[in-house]
């Protein structure tokens, strides 16, 4: 055996578990993990330990995985987007124009750790510290269950090009012509079907999640032998496979993988350079910054013709810095273009902008519902066709949420109530799919205080179900109920027992526990079916006899 590898390894072990207990404590406080690992790193440079070969490996691992499922979340019809694009490369030029001649300034002023740096490394710093973070956001969206509404959608393509920018940016840190060989990556594009053969053909399982590592880490090892920066190839490989129906599975399997091996990556950012008085005081100096950032996303969005509430949301999913400003910035501490000690700087207002943006987003609705006059100040007068305000046209039912278990709703209550039955979600595809169904359903977000405003005003719905995805999207529901002092009845789902106390607490009428209720539902469907099976076979026989 060797037994180096086992100091190493154990020597790892200790960091993660340490890891695991700032992470673990910092989720107590409802902020992401990875602050708790940031901070993890810099208690170990402190102690004076240095990062071990494991935990390199799993950092780099961790970049690739995260650049893959990158690719595999490109959506073009989101990116080509104005609202998407054009938003994104302004305000990145913007905020490189400000922050950048901003710190040059504080440089000709030969302030502390930023003298020596020449407009060139400011425009790079500003670069770095002009991303938002995918990890938070999709975070966020997942829990709050507004992946597919529309400021979720504008705010997830936003960051993707963010994040092309800073592989681009990577591609060209190396500053080497790729080798003729890189010509045969090209090759890669008509092996599109067969790579979109394999993926169908990988089931649900363990083979589905190895077909994904196979793909970011060959992927990476092919543009690495062609000259090309590694990293740039797991994103290709995401991107090329991105248009397969399955390309969203592999995204959700592999985020857990890619969530572990980033710990390594943020561990080693906290124990790359000393935590200094001047990094942390130069770090909580740079936090206010994000609300400049921030001022520029929403006045874009509403130029762009985005409602205020839309712009508002997707601004404050948006109001933070990014893990790749720190892999900006690792790049030029590795080519020795700034000191290792800006990493720090970078880490520290990572984390504090994370500690600003949980409570901000948690209360995103209520931002915008209790100060909507000053928001809608900035709306302008033309409107987007998928983000107007909601009219439910007479109905007096409406049903939040038409997945599986709203769609049954509808099609029950349609067959007994008619046309007077609405149904109501924001992923505008489902949408499109029901209506293409002839129902009757309409592109809308529960949690909208507009809608609920005109609701009030022009009342006639009795019965509101909530079918949202999940607890945190009827809350929210429930909770813009309770501002209009809807007197009509209210139901909604859970999945558990607690769920469903605490949608009892938050005003609902009745709660369908989905899982308990599906139980009875089957037993009364056997036992009916039973029946009418036996009633059949007696009156057959005794029509033979």
């Amino acid at each position: 055996m060797d037994f180096e590898w086992v100091a190493i390894a154990l020597g790892d072990v200790s960091w993660i578990s340490l890891a695991f207990l700032l992470g673990f404590l910092v989720r107590l406080i409802n902020l992401p993990p990875l602050v708790g690992f940031l901070a993890t790193g810099f208690v170990l440079n402190y102690m004076g330990f240095t990062s071990g070969e494991t935990l390199q490996k799993l950092a780099d691992l961790g970049i690739t995985l995260l650049l893959f499922t990158v690719g595999l979340k490109l959506n073009l019809k989101v990116l080509i987007r104005p609202q998407v694009w054009s938003v994104t490369l302004l305000h990145i030029s913007l905020t490189i124009l400000i922050f950048g001649f901003a710190i040059y300034a504080l440089a000709l002023m030969s302030a502390p750790l930023f003298s020596g740096l020449d407009l060139k490394l400011a425009l790079m710093l500003a670069f770095a510290l002009s991303f938002s973070s995918t990890v938070f956001v999709v975070k966020h969206l997942e829990q709050a269950g507004e992946m597919k509404s529309l400021h979720g959608r504008i705010a997830i393509g936003i960051l993707v090009m963010q994040d092309l920018a800073a592989v681009i940016f990577l591609a060209a840190s190396t500053g080497k012509l790729p080798s003729y060989w890189a010509l045969l990556l090209f090759l890669l594009i008509p092996m599109r079907p067969v790579l979109h053969y394999f993926l169908q053909k990988t089931g649900h399982g363990e083979l589905l999640i190895l077909y994904g590592l196979v793909l970011a880490l060959g992927g990476a090892e092919m543009f690495e032998l062609g000259g090309v920066k590694d990293d740039l190839g797991a994103l290709i490989m995401g991107i090329l496979i991105s248009t397969h129906p399955k390309a969203s599975e592999m995204a959700k399997t592999m985020l857990g993988f890619k969530d572990l091996f980033l710990v390594g990556f943020f561990l080693s950012i906290g124990m790359s350079g000393q935590l200094s008085l001047e990094a942390l005081i130069i770090g909580i100096l740079l936090v206010p910054f994000i609300f400049i950032k921030s001022a520029l996303f929403f006045t874009l969005m509403t130029r762009f013709k985005l409602r205020a509430r839309t712009s508002l949301l997707a601004t404050l999913n948006l109001t933070n810095y990014s893990e790749f400003g720190l892999i900006v910035a690792a790049i030029g501490v590795s080519n020795g273009w700034m000191d290792a000690e800006w990493l720090v700087v970078i880490a520290i207002a990572l984390s504090l902008s994370f500690v600003i943006a949980a409570p901000l987003n948690d209360h995103d609705d209520k931002i915008y519902s209790q100060f909507r006059k000053f928001w809608k100040k900035f709306q302008g007068d033309t409107r987007l066709s998928d983000d107007r305000v909601l009219d439910t046209l007479g109905a007096t039912i409406a049903i939040f949420g038409m997945g599986r278990v709203g769609k049954g709703a509808y099609d029950k209550l349609h067959s007994s109530h008619g046309d007077t039955v609405v149904g109501i979600d924001f992923d505008a595809d489902r949408v499109k799919k029901h209506q293409q169904l002839g129902r009757n359903v309409l592109h809308g977000d529960p949690s909208d205080a507009d809608f609920w405003d005109k609701l009030e005003r022009d009342h006639q719905i009795e019965l509101i179900m909530l079918a949202l995805p999940n607890l945190q999207a009827n809350l929210d529901a429930m909770e813009q109920l309770k501002q209009t002092s809807f007197s009509g009845h209210s139901a909604a789902i859970a999945r558990f027992k607690d769920e469903a106390q605490i949608l009892h607490k938050a005003g609902a009428n009745e709660v369908f526990n989905i899982y308990t209720e599906a139980g009875a539902g089957f037993a009364d469907h056997v036992e009916s079916s039973k029946l009418t099976t036996n009633h059949l076979t007696n009156s057959s026989t005794d029509e033979f006899d």
